[in-house]
């Protein structure tokens, strides 16, 4: 059974029919061909299918797609800036914060989340933040520091 819903996903309107039972994480995947959205573990507890919803960090494999109707959908292919990579993204980057990238897009979306409501957070906030987004190959040192450097840099951009 299919269901209309209306909603905004990386700024832009969706009107579409979605599959009552399938999760955002498979619709975003499959329906609207944004494959940065990981699927890992289908439980909330990994973090690799984190999104944005109404600019709140949410697993999508515990979200039906019908449930964005008349909200904002935020993933990773929608916080690159004019083209550029957001200032997480670089700073992923450039702080070698990345491995196998299986974890990325979930842990930036977090940090995005976070440094939009704290954009001078402590390395234990930082920490906090990306608390449910698990990674198997970096051991969270570069990436705690990738973030603290994106603060910095939007403090700049600010300033």
């Amino acid at each position: 059974m299919k269901k209309a819903i209306k909603f905004m996903l990386n700024g832009d309107p969706v009107e579409t029919l979605a599959d009552t039972n399938v999760t955002m994480t498979d619709f975003l995947r499959r329906d609207m061909h944004l494959t940065g959205t990981k699927r890992g573990c289908e439980e909330g507890e990994c973090g690799a299918c984190t999104i944005l919803l109404d600019r709140r960090p949410v697993a999508s494999c515990l979200m039906l797609a019908t449930e964005a109707e008349g909200h904002e959908i935020v993933t990773i292919e929608g916080i690159m800036e004019d083209g550029k990579l957001h200032p997480v993204q670089r700073q992923f980057v450039e702080k070698w914060a990345l491995q196998c990238g299986f974890c990325t897009p979930g842990m930036i979306i977090s940090a995005v989340a976070l440094l939009e409501e704290n954009p001078s957070p402590t390395e234990a906030e930082i920490r906090d933040a990306i608390a449910g987004n698990l990674c198997r190959c970096t051991g969270y040192a570069k990436i705690v520091e990738a973030i603290g450097a994106a603060a910095e840099s939007l403090s700049r951009k600010v300033a």
